[in-house]
């Protein structure tokens, strides 16, 4: 046994190591990553925005041609949304991977050009942005030069504080606290989308283990961070012989073959709820907050639900609630449904069975995805064939009808197989 002096100096130690510590709620704040500001997008806002300490919308993405000439896309920012907000506004410039030279040539002056342009036009638009992030795809070797780009962004656009995002691989590198001391805060980013190398190839959009990891370095250098983490999800997609194709979100998908075999790969609202309890209980007093990507809008169909990321901003589990439904549609006539009134999506391989008494059932029959596997006197049983139904938050999904000889109450039941 290690004498009592002995034991306290491993103690403080380990505490020194690990750098100081803080515990308490994390203030979340959320990205806009469209590039259309649709009729659900600005509802979105309007619903939302006081949920979160700050609102960061892309407004423009640097892609570099084949001749490395800059090409700049803008989104469609609705300024008067911004401006009407309670809540602190940024704008974030996408910048594509770059080999460098990082010089104040003319790449470097399109660049800065380009931030000093996004901080005036908003400021003509009546708003004063809180940041303006920068989220450039930099190779871990090139942060020194990077850093140039940043200096001049930051000259460009003063007094308006200039943030980056940051990789979790960009922390062994010297260049990184260099680059990281430049900015008053740094977006760590521990989610990402990699290369999968099969369709069967485990996945994850965002590891928690590599994630606590990830954190827990960026602690020990000590310069305040946020931490982004993933609300959403992509459909992969491979050919017959197993080659990526490539990824898909929202919006049109892309022209893949017939054949092609999809996988569809998700952020675990669960893993993420952990993560912030375990953040609000213990963790590197460096860490300052959270940033979600991205707003939930009701259009989407790759990402999560408003209900869930709102039980996991309160630092809690969001709750699976699901259930059945029957209701009278006209004389004798049952329509029965899939419910999910709790906060978490469900994907699962379904049985409904649907009990009644007094009545004589005349005829049946189900519907998508769904057979009437069983018919008896008294009951009649609903499973779903192919692959696991999905049953979004808020859904009401028809899976099925009954008609009787007479009125009748029917009860459901369901069940997960």
């Amino acid at each position: 046994m290690l004498p009592v002096a002995l034991l306290g100096a491993a103690v403080w130690s380990f505490t020194l190591w690990r750098g100081p510590r803080a515990r308490g709620p994390l203030p979340s704040e959320v990205y806009v990553w469209q590039r259309a500001w649709t009729p659900s997008v600005r509802a979105a806002l309007a619903d939302h925005a006081t949920n979160f300490s700050q609102i960061v919308g892309l407004r423009a993405e640097i892609v570099w041609q084949k001749n490395r000439a800059p090409q700049l896309t803008r989104a469609q920012v609705n300024f008067a949304t911004l401006r009407a907000l309670p809540t602190p506004v940024g704008l974030a410039l996408r910048i594509g991977a770059h080999p460098g030279p990082f010089t104040n040539d003319a790449t470097g002056t399109f660049i800065a050009d380009t931030a000093r342009w996004i901080v005036e036009e908003a400021q003509t638009n009546g708003l004063t942005l809180s940041e303006l992030q920068i989220d450039f795809d930099c190779a871990t070797a090139k942060l020194d030069g990077y850093r140039v780009w940043l200096q001049a962004i930051q000259q460009r656009v003063a007094p308006t504080p200039v943030t980056i995002t940051a990789l979790p691989t960009w922390l062994r590198s010297p260049a990184f606290k260099r680059l990281a001391a430049q900015s008053p805060n740094y977006v760590l980013q521990v989610h990402s989308v990699a290369r999968p190398r099969s369709i069967a190839a485990p996945f994850a959009l965002c590891d928690p283990a590599a994630a606590r990891r990830a954190v827990e370095r960026a602690g020990r250098l000590g310069i305040p961070f946020r931490v982004a983490l993933p609300t959403y999800g992509y459909t992969l997609a491979f050919a017959d012989d197993g080659k990526f194709l490539g990824l898909s979100a929202e919006g049109p998908r892309p022209n893949w073959p017939a054949n092609a075999r999809l996988r569809e790969v998700n952020s675990d609202p669960q893993e993420m709820a952990a993560l912030v309890q375990d953040w609000t209980a213990n963790r590197p007093a460096a860490l300052r907050g959270l940033i979600w990507f991205r707003l939930p809008i009701g259009a989407d169909n790759f990402n999560w639900r408003w209900p869930t990321l709102s039980a996991i901003l309160e630092a809690r589990q969001p709750v699976e609630k699901f259930g059945g439904r029957a209701q009278r549609v006209a004389t004798n006539l049952v329509e029965l449904a899939l419910t999910n009134d709790g906060e978490l999506e469900v994907l699962a391989p379904w049985t409904i069975t649907a009990r009644w008494a007094g009545a004589r059932l005349i005829a049946g029959d189900a519907q998508r995805g769904f057979t009437l596997a069983e018919r008896r006197p008294d009951t009649a049983k609903f499973v779903s064939q192919g692959p696991p139904v999905r049953l979004r938050v808020g859904e009401q999904r028809t899976i099925g009808w009954l008609r009787f000889d007479q009125d009748c109450e029917v009860h459901c039941e369901v069940f997960k197989r």
